[in-house]
């Protein structure tokens, strides 16, 4: 290769393994396989060796992964979390013994610890005398983002070392991998497809952003767990070995995995490959592999580190599962939201045991940029528990006759005008009374935080639906107790007690009606911020989207979805038929309610008299703004029992405190 081309092409690879490094740890939505992935970061390694003058300090392979999201605090590694160097063939592993053979001088086999690779999110948690004092992720490896208060939740990670009657170290830094189950991930997502949310593409996503969410209280309903398998720093006890390490660590509580092997020679390892790969769909979560390390702790100071990765240590990976097959079809689904999503039709073909007739195109871009047809020969890819996606097709077998698609510019459901947001590539039937999405829009009508109607199960709404009996929103206040006793698990009794709560829930604040309607990205938070700008529909659907951006919190997005809301006559009819069932709605006394005026509150720990969404839509109601994070901006933090590292931040800010008691009196007095 010329050399200018040469230094084309190492800027051109670092501008894409950046931009995917971005996506995989920042956004957790990886749009490549991680072998994809790894190619590419060869490819630049490669490159940056024969063209030595073209290396940057800047470049991706210098560090080890993207920046750390801005939501969280950062917080630095005392020892850089290095990643690791790949093999995907037997040839490589040979190699990297051969080579660590060679730098230590030994002639005979190297005894290495063989463990799975788990695909997670890596860890560190660092204990101070015996107790949880903070947790870290691995970020760029040099700088983690604090989820301390999220490690807390999960049950399998102790906050306390055991100590056995013996003194435990002044300070452990324990590196492992959260992850979730294979179980557990297929139940989370099966619930999150009843209520028409987006699905997790597979456990380690799920993982990853489950860990990283800014309420702990999320973190703690999801199904993680972790081992740990590293340290970065341990003082007061001495480890000559990865052998002792793992039997230190259960020793004080932590974790490590059972399918662990010590190796005598690499000849050993690779045989524990094999054994690993035969037994990985028994293996309760996912792994993409193994992980060979030189068991001395001594041969492993002799041989170092490179910038991104320790040369004492290997991971060795599975193939991809992927198998050819055919497009028959491309059918497209509606969800609740709206959305369509187009799911190609195949012919069936077993992958690692599972038969797979269906996978997932995700979206119009994606067809377009993968120049996938019907009728192609196509490569599809079984990626953890969910829907299977084609990841190409193969050109060379086209015969002409494969046909082109586009999704329809009407709901292939209702009929009504399909629109794509602007900046999204999601195709969006905006109808809310659409057939597709009349079940999922009940739920989350009745669901708390909305219209809270008791007894309405997402059982008793697929058959209401099912039966006729509901067609939309309104017909729920047209049901007879007659109609729901006769259902089947449904007698006098119930069917009463659902009457009930039905007619209580016909009054209703403007924000819960807001947000029970299920206008895309408007929340429970959004649909007051809405409530504190317009005292009801009328006036709500009369704004443009320049009124509705010049609000504080509603952005472009925002704007275009309520106003294509309002521009459904379908709609409009779904509101007015809820007036003409009894619905009705409270409007604010703004004039007196506004007290507030624009001050900014976080609050932290659990409230004894508010729920932590009643606290932020009194602040709101009351003209002021509710914000997650601590910062100089920041007028009051609320403190609760048992607060978070937000309190000692504000002290650092000179932030007025108030006990809630103190707030709920600003709240009435201001």
């Amino acid at each position: 290769m010329k050399k200018h081309k040469a230094k084309e092409r190492i800027e051109e690879l670092r501008e894409e393994v950046e931009e995917h490094n971005y996506r995989y740890y920042v956004l957790d939505d990886p749009v490549i396989t991680d072998r994809e992935y790894d190619e590419l970061l060869a490819e630049l390694e490669t490159l940056e060796e024969e063209y030595p003058e073209f290396k940057s300090e800047n470049s991706p392979t210098q560090r080890v992964g993207a920046r750390p999201a801005e939501e969280f605090e950062s917080a630095e590694h005392r020892h850089p979390m290095l990643s690791l160097s790949n093999a995907f063939e037997e040839e490589g592993v040979f190699d990297f013994d051969d080579r660590v053979r060679r730098e230590l001088g030994v002639p005979g086999d190297i005894t290495y610890l063989a463990e799975p690779k788990l695909d997670g999110l890596a860890v560190e948690v660092i204990y101070e005398n015996g107790q949880l004092t903070e947790a870290l992720t691995r970020g760029d490896g040099f700088t983690g983002e604090v989820v301390t208060r999220n490690i807390k939740t999960i049950r399998s990670i102790p906050l306390k070392l055991r100590s056995d009657g013996q003194e435990l170290p002044p300070l452990v830094e324990v590196r492992g991998e959260v992850y979730m189950g294979k179980d557990s991930f297929r139940r989370m997502n099966e619930r999150r497809a009843r209520e028409d949310k987006d699905l997790f593409a597979n456990p380690r996503n799920a993982a990853a952003g489950s860990l990283r969410q800014l309420d702990p209280s999320v973190t703690a309903r999801r199904p993680l767990n972790a081992f740990f398998y590293d340290v970065g720093e341990v003082q007061g006890v001495e480890l000559n070995s990865q052998e002792e390490l793992l039997r230190f660590l259960p020793s004080i509580g932590l974790r490590v995995n059972p399918y662990i092997r010590k190796c005598s020679g690499i000849d050993e390892a690779v045989e524990y490959f094999g054994d690993i790969a035969d037994r990985r769909e028994e293996i309760p979560y996912e792994i993409d592999g193994i992980v060979i390390k030189i068991n001395d702790f001594q041969l492993r100071e002799v041989l170092g580190t490179k910038t991104r990765s320790p040369r004492w240590a290997l991971a060795y990976k599975f193939p991809p599962e992927r198998a050819r097959t055919k497009i028959l079809d491309i059918e497209v689904g509606v969800g609740r939201t709206g959305a369509l999503t187009p799911v190609a039709i195949l012919v069936p073909v077993e992958i690692k045991g599972a038969t797979i007739s269906r996978a997932t195109l995700h979206n119009q871009d994606e067809i377009d940029e993968k120049d996938i047809r019907i009728g192609d020969e196509v490569i599809v890819q079984r990626a953890g528990d969910v829907i299977p996606e084609v990841i190409k097709p193969v050109k060379g077998e086209r015969s002409g006759d494969e046909e082109t698609f586009k999704l329809p510019d009407r709901c292939p459901v209702c009929g009504e005008p399909v629109k794509r947001p602007e900046g999204e590539a999601i195709h969006r039937c905006v109808n809310i009374s659409c057939p597709a999405r009349v079940k999922e829009s009940i739920k989350h009508f009745a669901s708390k935080g909305a219209a809270d109607v008791e007894g309405l199960g997402d059982k008793l709404v697929e058959q209401l639906v099912d039966e006729g009996l509901v067609g939309d929103i309104p017909d729920l206040y047209r049901l007879s107790r007659e109609e729901i006793s006769n259902l089947e698990r449904m007698g006098d009794k119930s069917a009463e007690n659902l009457l009930k709560s039905l007619e209580e829930s016909k009054e209703i604040s403007f924000s819960r009606l807001l947000y029970a309607l299920g206008i895309r990205h408007v929340g429970e938070h959004l649909a007051r911020v809405l409530e504190a700008e317009y005292a009801d529909f009328d006036e709500l659907r009369e704004a443009d989207r320049d009124e509705l951006e010049a609000i504080h919190e509603i952005g472009p997005e925002v704007a275009e979805s309520i106003v294509n809301f309002f521009s459904s006559q379908r709609n409009l009819e779904l509101i007015e038929g809820l007036a003409e069932v009894g619905l009705r709605y409270e409007r604010p006394d703004r004039d007196v309610e506004e007290t507030l005026d624009e001050k900014k509150f976080v609050f932290t720990g659990r409230l004894e008299n508010f729920t932590r969404a009643e606290a932020q839509g009194l602040v709101e109601r009351m003209g002021g703004r509710a914000t997650s994070s601590v910062s100089s901006e920041t007028d009051y933090l609320v403190v609760g029992d048992n607060p978070g590292s937000k309190y000692d931040r504000a002290l650092e800010e000179d932030v007025t405190i108030l006990t809630e008691e103190e707030f709920r009196e600003k709240a009435e007095s201001d």
